[in-house]
């Protein structure tokens, strides 16, 4: 076998070869450092690295590049694991959190069990303790939680919260857009009832309040705000990125919830949970605020990291009593006939009660819009094309309102907009319109992603469906479904058949499993840079090991570092593998790797 280096027209791929043999050929084992330690090598049977560099730059058969290529991936595996490990082990040595015991048969987290008007899942109770005992250690919690659209994650999450709260602390909850701040503002004030009415008429004995700040709150009322939390009130507060202003402080933040992680940079993530951190006098240890992440689907980064061990898991594999599936269909946009019958059916579903989500990639016709109303857009550009026709621009919010206004099927039904670009009072005026039925038909921007409730609705129309990620595209559809009427989703897509994007679409339509499409992205999508701030994309920056393949390396892999990190915590005893981590990781990715 011949090895084929990527080459140039200057530098042709056996010139390469020839450079590395003249290296490899004066090599003797002592020259070549092996990160692998010897009884690792021993229980894979993996061959030295010298051995290893000769096999795969000179192989003599197939046999020998297969053994050497299985010998570098644990090698990869290793290396990164370790690293990752020791960072986290030294995390925890430097930094500690304060210790939120259990709560009681008296506490604010019993009444809130006590008042909900139905069971908890199993998932939601196991789930509950282990968060509950991370809570109750020094060790500052860092724990991903997972669960499908509708699983029940923000009642876990409140659960968590009131633990805290109900001890004297403060929480925080992240949201990446307004609209998803209000909605948990309004499902958290919800489900406490009484008990989140603290100092108000008809507030419970035992009671927190659920402030919301974002950039839309009034002067008077973000001072309130400002004012209530610096002073140390025992209280929940939802924010969007207004929380990370450096003027927000929390001196007994507790807990930072981040929702849709995915949603947030990884700077902006570790913001308000590093700034908040305060020095304990008596050990001069920072106390650092426990971390609980929300996903609902992760998308190919969160799964790399996920396996690669960056944080501790916790997942809801088990819906609520009440959820109804949602029956998905692709619609071709040169079946115009199927198009028409789309909005007769919606005007069916108005009839009877329900509400009709239409999300559009764009607000007006040539934009191409930043922020909360920017789709994935995986497949690069934006346009899409029905057959036979010229090139058509993709669906826009304006364009598509007006249409549905006059469209004949709809007559005497009102639409409403809902975009990124609207004031906070258009926006919730909006929602409100859509809720109540005075306008059953909503017509939006991606801003409607994630966390917004209506039971009512009961179809999703999503134009262009190609335009979106297969994170958003299930995050869409889990909009509806959400009570007790039949619900379904409609994408509309004018992709040929056989393109990545068609199997990506695909996927979605015969699957409504969140962590199953989240492998499928992944499989499509490449696990983006592991070592980095990048959250998704074709690039990797692993070398032979790839998350979907090697799963099993990596969690071995994970198991030898751990053990060699607990008994060599600076690697004195390693130095090729503390080598090996000092020269693949850049100044960036261990930076990363401190904030991770």
């Amino acid at each position: 076998p011949l090895p084929i280096y990527p080459a140039t027209e200057a530098l042709p791929s056996w010139r390469l070869a020839k450079a590395v043999r003249t290296v490899l050929d004066q090599l003797e084992p002592a020259d070549v450092p092996d990160p692998l330690p010897e009884h690792v090598r021993e229980a894979h049977g993996l061959v030295d690295a010298l051995t290893a560099y000769r096999w795969i730059h000179a192989p003599e058969n197939a046999e020998q590049w297969r053994l050497a290529q299985r010998r570098f991936r644990h090698e990869e595996a290793l290396v990164l694991q370790t690293a990752l490990i020791q960072r986290r082990a030294r995390h925890r040595a430097t930094r500690t959190a304060v210790a939120w015991p259990v709560p009681g048969a008296d506490s604010l987290r019993a009444d809130l069990d006590a008042s909900l008007p139905y069971e908890l899942t199993a998932g939601q109770e196991r789930v509950g303790r282990d968060l509950a005992r991370a809570l109750e250690t020094t060790v500052p919690m860092q724990i991903l939680l997972q669960g499908d659209v509708g699983a029940g994650k923000t009642l876990v999450a409140l659960r968590a919260m009131a633990q805290v709260v109900g001890a004297g602390g403060q929480a925080a909850l992240l949201a990446p857009t307004e609209v998803l701040a209000a909605q948990h503002q309004a499902s958290l004030e919800a489900l406490l009832g009484p008990l989140g009415r603290a100092g108000m008429l008809g507030g419970a004995q035992r009671a927190t309040r659920v402030m919301l700040l974002t950039g839309s709150t009034p002067a008077a009322r973000r001072r309130e705000i400002l004012a209530a939390v610096a002073g140390g009130e025992p209280a929940i507060v939802v924010g969007t990125h207004a929380l990370l202003s450096e003027t927000v402080r929390m001196p007994l933040l507790g807990l930072v919830v981040v929702d849709e992680q995915h949603r947030f940079g990884v700077a902006q993530r570790d913001a308000l949970r590093e700034r908040q951190g305060v020095t304990d006098p008596a050990t001069g240890a920072e106390r650092t605020p426990h971390l609980l992440v929300m996903t609902a689907t992760p998308i190919p980064r969160t799964i790399a990291m996920t396996v690669f061990g960056d944080l501790d898991t916790a997942v809801l594999d088990e819906l609520p009593a009440g959820r109804r599936p949602v029956i998905t269909h692709l619609v071709p946009w040169e079946r115009r006939s199927w198009v028409e019958g789309i909005w007769r059916r919606a005007a069916r579903e108005v009839a009877a009660g329900g509400r009709v989500y239409v999300v559009c990639p764009r607000i007006d016709a040539g934009d191409q819009e930043q922020g909360d109303d920017v789709p994935e857009n995986p497949d690069g550009p934006l346009e899409s094309r029905d057959a036979g026709e010229p090139v058509r621009s993709p669906a826009a919010v304006t364009e598509w309102a007006a249409r549905l206004a006059d469209e004949p099927a709809l007559a005497g039904t009102d639409v409403v907009t809902l975009t990124g670009r609207m004031s906070g009072a258009e926006k919730d005026a909006a929602m409100e319109a859509f809720a109540s039925g005075a306008a059953p038909v909503l017509v939006a921007t991606t801003v409607i992603e994630v966390g917004v409730d209506v039971p009512e609705a009961s179809m999703m129309v999503i134009l262009d469906a190609d335009r979106f990620g297969l994170s958003q595209l299930h995050q869409l559809r889990g909009r509806v479904g959400r009570g007790e009427r039949p619900s379904v989703c409609m994408a509309v897509t004018g992709v040929e058949v056989g393109s990545t994007a068609f199997h990506r679409l695909k996927a979605f339509a015969q699957t409504a499993d969140g962590f199953a499409l989240a492998e499928a992205d992944l499989e499509l999508r490449s696990e983006g840079n592991v070592l980095g701030a990048a959250q998704s994309g074709r690039r990797s920056d692993l070398d032979l090991l790839r998350v979907t393949r090697d799963r099993g390396v990596i969690e071995a892999a994970r198991g030898e570092a751990e053990d060699i990190i607990a008994a060599d915590p600076d690697l004195e005893d390693h130095p090729a593998l503390a080598a090996a981590i000092a020269d693949r990781l850049d100044e960036e990715s261990q930076a990363y790797l401190e904030r991770a």
